[in-house]
């Protein structure tokens, strides 16, 4: 039930800025919290703490056959967070079964319980280990830019999960779509937002949407949670604040 995949096929969106920032309220109100980190690039492992080619069991053994409590580390964040890493073995599998992650999760229900929630940061493409994380989560919530680039291809990713929902998951949901740096005042901006609104529906957007501002890249280039700014991120923190219990609403079991 409280298992999320946070995605989109297009690179450069903010899916991990808008992982790691509900991870950080998490933090700050001292719910549990796993990422799991599923693309390549490792870039949320190393914002919490786990560097590259350190020689720890990662998300990669795990799709393997490794049980999902061997490759959890405790983040540098807080005790609150915890994380898979991605590692270097990851990329091999691209290709093969696509329930590797559900199987897995599913002999690890314990430890998932464990969480309040458990993100999945995905990579930027709907290949198969996005397919992976949606076919082995309750949830999936889509992290979109306001723009004319960043809105493309957004209905592939409707219809990847569908696609997932068909084959291998009719537990999914798409839960959300979250609206990542959007600037204070832009025509431009505002044209996207209506055109999101007529393709995934206006209820499917959740609010509030996460402000462009400098600070959130500087939390994540001094692999820092960015409620540890404070005032210095008095904005983007209660955004996030408010995303995280909206996201707590949705994954929470009845």
């Amino acid at each position: 039930m409280r298992t999320v995949a946070v995605l989109n096929q297009k690179g450069g969106v903010g899916k991990t800025t808008v992982t790691l920032g509900l991870a950080s309220a998490a933090a700050a109100a001292s719910r549990r919290v796993l990422v799991i980190d599923l693309d390549p690039q490792g870039s949320s492992s190393w914002v919490l703490g786990v560097d590259a080619g350190t020689d720890a069991i990662s998300v990669g053994d795990v799709l393997d056959g490794r049980p999902l409590a061997d490759a959890t580390l405790a983040s540098s964040w807080s005790e609150h967070v915890d994380v898979v890493p991605a590692g270097d073995r990851l990329q091999d599998f691209e290709a093969g079964d696509a329930t590797r992650l559900a199987a897995a999760f599913f002999q690890s229900r314990d430890v998932l319980d464990s969480y309040d929630a458990v993100l999945i940061d995905c990579p930027p493409s709907l290949g198969n280990l996005t397919t992976n994380a949606l076919a082995a989560v309750r949830h999936a919530v889509i992290v979109v830019e306001p723009s004319a680039l960043g809105l493309r291809g957004i209905g592939g990713v409707a219809d990847a999960i569908d696609e997932v929902w068909d084959s291998h998951n009719p537990d999914l949901e798409l839960s959300g779509v979250i609206l990542n740096r959007v600037p204070a005042i832009s025509s431009e901006a505002e044209r996207r937002i209506d055109e999101l609104r007529r393709i995934v529906g206006r209820q499917a957007i959740w609010k509030p949407s996460v402000p462009a501002r400098v600070i959130l890249n500087q939390a994540v280039g001094e692999r820092r949670p960015v409620h540890s700014y404070a005032s210095r991120a008095s904005d983007p923190i209660d955004v996030f604040d408010k995303l995280w219990a909206k996201l707590r609403r949705t994954v929470k079991p009845a």
